[in-house]
This record gives C-alpha cells, structure tokens and sequence, in this order.
C-alpha cells in the first residue's frame, strides 16, 4: 500500500525525465546546422548502435487524453506524401551514418501507425533492412490501435518484419472508451494475441493502458487488469493519465466529463499493481510490468535496464537515436534535435532537399553527468558511484564533483524511508518507488523552484 503521507508530502508536479533535460528545455538556438554536424560525430560516440524511430502522426480520430502529436486522418495523397517524404528523410540522414555501426531497435509510433497502409509500413522497413546491418534479435516494434487491426493487417505487418506489438487498450470499459472518444477492439483481444504469435516465436506481445481517465473507478480498472493479466502478454503498462491541457488542448474536453479524484486515482494504481505483481510480473520502473523471464525484468535484476523516448528497453538493444517524421526527436550521446510539428512543412522541406530540425539541445559535459544519473535512477532505482563511472570513464569522486545535489533534501528522502542513503550508493526503496522522479529532480540544477509545468507521479 502506498504510504499515505509521503504521497501528500512528495505528489507535486515533476518532470517525467523521458529525456534530460525535458524537452521544455530544448530551444531553437540549435540549428539545423548543429544537428547535422552532430550526425557526423554521431559515429565516433558511443554507443555504437543505431535505434530508429519513426513518427506516423495519423488517427482515424482523436482520443481526448491524447497528449502525443496526432492528427485526424487526411486526404490520402497527404497521407502518400508524407510517406514518401519519410523515405527521403531516411536517406538524407542514413547517407551521413557508418554503415559498420548496427541497428538494434526500430519503433514506430504515433498518432497510430496501423492508420496508414500497410505497404507504406513494408516500404520503410525494406528500406532500413537494406541499408544496415542488424545486431541479432534486434526490436523491430510497433504500437497498434486495437480497433483497425484485422487478420489481414497483422498478416502484412509480420511480413514486414515487426516482432514486437504494443497494442493500445486503455480501458477494457466500454464506457471510459466513449467518455474519451476511443474505439472499442473490433477482434477479441484474445484472437489477436493469438494470431500475431501464431508460428511466430519471437513475437512479443504488450497491452497499454491508462488510468485516471473519465468513469474509471478502482473497482471497474481492476477489472480491466484482471482481464489483462487472463490475456497473459509478454508486458502490461499502465500509464498514469497527465493532464495538460496547456500542452494538448483536446484534453480540455474530458473536464466536462469529469476526472477522477485523486485519492480514486492512487487506489487503480494500487489495484493494478497488486493485482499484477501477485500474478507473475515484475514491477518495471514506474509504469511498466513484464513476465518474470523477460529481456527487461532480467536487465532490471541485473541492473542493465536503460531508456529512451521509446521507452524502457536494455544495455544490449540502447543505441543512440535517430528519429524521423513530424516532432520526431533524436537523441544522440551529446545531442537532442526535434523536426517541425507541421505535416506541411515537413514535406515541403523535405522535398527541398532539407531535414527539419526547430529545436534541440546541446548537452554540456556536467550534464551528461546528470542525465547518467538520473538514468540509473529511473532504470535501476540506484545510483552506485563507481558503477556511474565505469559508464563515464571517470572516477567515483570525478562523477560526484560534477553531480549538483541538496544533501539536506537526500537525507529528508533518507528520513522518510524513500531512499537509503550512503557514501557509495543511493538506493530507492519499495516504498520509494512511486516517488522516484521527484528524487531524481532533487539532482536536476535545471529545475526551477516552483515551476508546475509537469504532470504529477500519481
């Protein structure tokens, strides 16, 4: 159960440090000419293989929670325009990397990917299987919209070579469903796990959900875990619904709905946690759970858990991050460049012969210290000095003497029973998990006091 008191004292808004810094921090003062020069280096930096991530910003319609950037399925020459400027994107930038260096992960998201047709999917997908090489076993994922998905398209979608579907439920609630204008499965659950892994044993299954939206209870979410946990995918998320409607406006419309209050709110994620960690899966960071035998919960045991903007993945598959299409954000060893948010001038650019880079960021050499850090954190719920600079290639005292921290505000975590605090390591307890972002913020210099702008942990 979660402590009631640290929840009161600790559940204040803080990044979710998908990057660091946040992507509030990058700014346009990092230029086109930056990034490319940054691709070039890109090459020298370690680590050495390439993840590949791929925006498809189309729905066939809007999900009020949503907070990515998605647009309403258009006209279908746009939808073939933007394809096609993808598949020059992908040049431009492919053109630049060393073709000895290795592809690890490809993920594709959105918006919904399985909008589009499949071909357009299959095309890109050539296109990389052509021009690199591949580590082996590497993650070739997808995230689908259960309610386009038919036996047809999953055909086509194992063809092109996707071993990994993480498939967006939300809520098995009919009723929360309509309440946020999303789409029920018009195949069972159940049918469609079974198909994508029929003859295929590689295939790795994950359902998504999220909790906090309008008419959820604890008592109907739990429902919907259970349900979940019969279905036994390879990973369950649960993703805490963040509301900002100053980020995403369409969010506006689930106040006349009505959210849940937030003591409803921390009692599905107590449910959902019970339920799934007394049902064979391992607690994944903050909002993932996987089986006992997979790639992450044994990275995790290990302490070889790793991120990025796609989220939780290992040691073995981490490479640095080229990404293409609309908002598409890069994240190279030093470097984070952010393309254009319009579809428009996306594809104009891109038929000039330009790449899109708005924003991005340059990370000073401290701040490749804190990102470590905060890292290791979020991954591995510790920070062990020497281990942080065996990844640095400094000593335990260098990495410290780069590392900005209140050691007031540690050992008050120290106190509370959030952390164990000692010389040679930072340590998050059980009852310290929930409040993990706002220890790791405790290290971000970059945080102003007061600033809200954030979602909350809970």
């Amino acid at each position: 159960m979660i402590n009631r008191e640290l929840l009161e004292k600790y559940n204040h808004p803080v990044p979710r440090y998908t990057s660091y810094p946040p992507a509030n921090f990058f700014t346009e003062e990092f230029s086109l000419a930056n990034y490319l020069e940054a691709i070039d280096e890109s090459n020298q930096w370690n680590p050495q293989n390439i993840s590949i991530y791929i925006h498809i910003p189309f729905c066939l319609k809007l999900c009020y929670f949503c907070g990515c950037n998605s647009y309403a399925l258009r006209k279908e020459e746009v939808v073939e325009a933007y394809h096609k400027a993808l598949i020059k994107e992908i040049k431009m930038v492919t053109s630049r990397l060393d073709k000895n260096r290795k592809v690890s992960q490809i993920h594709y998201g959105g918006g919904t990917p399985n909008a589009i047709p499949v071909e357009y999917l299959q095309e890109i997908n050539e296109l990389l299987f052509s021009t690199f090489e591949f580590i082996p076993e590497p993650e070739i994922a997808i995230e689908v919209n259960p309610a386009y998905l038919t036996y047809e398209q999953m055909t086509g979608l194992k063809k092109a070579g996707f071993n990994r579907f993480s498939i967006g439920i939300q809520d098995f609630d009919n009723d929360v469903l309509d309440a946020v204008n999303r789409e029920q499965s018009v195949l069972p659950v159940a049918d469609i796990i079974s198909f994508l892994k029929k003859d295929s044993p590689n295939m790795a299954v994950n359902l998504d959900f999220i909790y906090g939206l309008p008419k959820q209870t604890a008592a109907n979410f739990s429902k919907t875990i259970s349900k979940a946990i019969e279905l036994r995918p390879d990973r369950l998320v649960t993703f805490s619904y963040a509301h900002v409607p100053w980020v995403s406006k369409i969010q506006k419309k689930l106040e006349k709905e009505g959210l849940p209050a937030p003591d409803e709110k921390i009692k599905m994620y107590e449910a959902a946690y019970s339920l799934m960690t007394q049902n064979g899966y391992e607690a994944i960071g903050m909002d993932h759970y996987a089986n006992a035998d997979d790639e992450l919960t044994v990275a995790r045991q290990n302490k070889q858990l790793h991120r990025n903007f796609q989220g939780y993945c290992t040691r073995r598959t981490t490479g640095q991050v080229y990404a293409f299409g609309v908002t598409g954000i890069s994240q190279l060893e030093g470097v984070y460049a952010q393309n254009t948010k319009s579809i428009d001038e996306y594809i104009a650019k891109i038929n000039q012969g330009e790449l899109t880079t708005i924003k991005g960021y340059a990370l000073t050499k401290q701040q490749v210290v804190v990102r470590e850090v905060i890292t290791e954190l979020m991954c591995n719920e510790q920070i062990v000095w020497s281990h942080l600079g065996e990844i640095l290639g400094m000593t335990s005292e260098e990495v410290k003497s780069q590392t900005v921290y209140n050691q007031e505000l540690l050992q008050q975590f120290a106190d509370d029973g959030v952390i164990i605090l000692s010389d040679e390591k930072i340590q998050i307890t059980p009852d310290g998990q929930l409040f993990i972002r706002n220890v790791a913020a405790s290290f971000d210099p970059l945080i102003q006091a007061g600033q809200t702008n954030f979602s909350k942990p809970v």
